[in-house]
């Protein structure tokens, strides 16, 4: 059994992983902002008869929050298996790069980019206590540099611009971190769900929620520990 934290696990792709991962014995920490919210998403799983869940608060944003999330997990399983980066959010519209709002952009990299760095750096202690650890980042492929520079890029990805630029910094990051800690055998990869119908598009994604964290779940449990440094999704790899 993993012990796994999830950062935004209340619902859409985070909720659905977590249901997933407990479901097949591994205890799933549902980290969300609003307390409340992470509770009801615990109980929800609970009545369906999955009980190795908990809610922690952790607001990717606030480094007292994250610290204090660390105190909890240290308190209660003392080991952190598997670090999942799923918080994120879509931005504002409309957030071209040319003449786009800076405080727009600026707000998705403090929760897209610089909360996932912080939360890592923070937890990494107690992965480092793990067998076998792992941090995978929930990316997406409007992070992808080489399918932004294909002739046939999406139409669409143009009103991504922003949110497409946190998720190649936080590409860029799986990378770097990858390198830093492979000595320690600790694994660092990114994956994207796809295209999923979640609030963050508001529900216009043409995958299920069921099929959005089908390569998270999958990278999760993943016992080669040679594959780190790479970018996912369902049925490969992505070009950086």
């Amino acid at each position: 059994m993993k012990t796994v934290l999830i950062t935004g696990a209340n619902k859409g792709i985070g909720f659905e992983t977590a249901r997933q991962l407990a479901q097949q014995g591994n205890f799933v920490y549902i980290g969300s902002r609003d307390i409340a919210n992470g509770r009801k998403a615990a109980d929800t799983l609970k009545a369906a008869g999955i009980t190795n869940v908990a809610a922690i608060q952790i607001d990717v944003t606030d480094i007292g929050s994250i610290r204090s999330a660390k105190e909890t997990l240290s308190a209660q399983s003392g080991v952190l298996d598997v670090l999942i980066n799923n918080s994120g959010i879509a931005g504002e519209q409309p957030q071209q790069l040319a003449d786009g709002s800076m405080e727009n952009l600026r707000h998705l990299f403090d929760t897209n980019f610089f909360g996932a760095v912080q939360t890592t750096q923070v937890l990494l202690p107690l992965l480092k206590r793990s067998a076998a650890p792992a941090i995978i980042n929930v990316s997406s492929e409007v992070g992808s540099l080489t399918m932004h520079s294909a002739p046939d890029r999406r139409a669409n990805w143009g009103n991504y611009s922003a949110y497409g630029a946190t998720k190649t910094a936080l590409n860029a990051f799986t990378v770097i971190l990858a390198n830093e800690l492979r000595a320690q055998n600790i694994t660092v990869n990114s994956v994207t769900p796809g295209y999923t119908a979640t609030d963050l598009n508001a529900f216009k994604g043409f995958k299920t929620v069921e099929e959005g964290a089908r390569p998270i779940v999958q990278l999760a449990l993943s016992t080669d520990r040679t594959i780190t440094g790479k970018f996912f999704q369902d049925g490969g790899e992505v070009h950086w």
